[in-house]
């Protein structure tokens, strides 16, 4: 029936893990639990490995990192059910019934869909603000591959892009492919908590790796303006020939932009100020390179 995917890295799934087998449990379903370590080289990976006595679970360890999505690939081909569900490991169901909606809409037979992310209202300490923010007020609006169910078939068909090493996009660039091959994800009111938050300082460093990501995919063809609001912005740039001015615009205020992102009121409109600044910028370093 289900096969639950959980990529990990350098985090204990143990509760995540309970969890899921109780709601399965309940279900009366048959369900298998696979979740696999990216070369973290964590302390949690020891009592992960508790995952390996419980019924129908497995933990493994990679041992060279994947990226994300390589891993979330490496799960697929070792599950034996019909339908997948993957949830990241920093994730914990926000209702009891988790599991029972996802079969509810797996009998209505959607192939693809999502229950989305959602983040607790406890304001964080200031230095995960930045995080938190943009968790709550974009995030939860996003379509995700955190909290998504889908059919097995279609995933092995159309899996994470390979060539996607390092963190971010991937998301984007898996349902643009999906979209382009007349599959859309459907999103249901199924939520999860996203738990762990990084620090202003570690949300910006992964942004910016994120936004190579971004450049190389964009100018790969793999993603265009249709799934990019950043994209978007920067071909009409791109038009009236202001990319190099933007670009040394942004750079003269990169470090007045990231106090204000690190700081106690960080602003989400600096925020997309700040990506489109460094797409500009990291465009301009490609164009000059070619």
């Amino acid at each position: 029936m289900l096969s639950i995917l959980i990529p990990v890295y350098n985090y204990n799934v143990l509760s995540l893990v309970n969890e899921l087998i109780k709601q399965c449990n309940v279900c009366g379903i048959n369900f298998e639990i696979l979740c696999q370590d990216d070369a973290s080289n964590s302390k949690e990976n020891i009592q992960n490995q508790e995952i390996n006595s419980f019924p129908n679970c497995s933990f493994f360890v990679n041992e060279t990192n994947l990226g994300r999505g390589k891993n979330i690939n490496n799960l697929a081909r070792k599950a034996k059910y019909d339908w997948f569900l993957i949830l990241d490991c920093d994730t914990f169901p926000a209702h009891g019934n988790f599991i029972q909606n996802y079969i509810t809409a797996i009998s209505a037979r959607t192939n693809v869909f999502f229950g989305g992310i959602i983040y607790e209202d406890k304001r964080p300490p200031n230095e995960q603000l930045l995080r938190w923010i943009y968790g709550q007020k974009r995030e939860t609006a996003s379509i995700l591959t955190s909290n998504l169910s889908i059919k097995k078939d279609i995933f092995l068909q159309y899996p994470f892009d390979e060539s996607i090493i390092q963190y971010g996009y991937e998301d984007l660039c898996f349902f643009s492919v999906l979209k382009k091959n007349h599959f859309e994800a459907t999103r249901i009111e199924n939520p999860a908590f996203h738990l762990n938050l990084e620090t202003s300082e570690v949300f910006l460093k992964k942004t910016k790796t994120a936004l190579e990501n971004l450049v190389f995919l964009y100018n790969s063809g793999k993603i265009s303006s249709e799934e990019s609001k950043i994209i978007k912005a920067f071909e009409v740039l791109k038009k009236l020939k202001l990319i190099r001015f933007t670009a040394s615009v942004f750079k003269k205020n990169h470090d007045k932009i990231e106090r204000n992102l690190l700081s106690e009121k960080p602003s989400l409109f600096l925020f997309d100020i700040y990506k489109l600044g460094s797409f500009c910028e990291l465009n301009n370093v490609v164009t000059k390179n070619l």
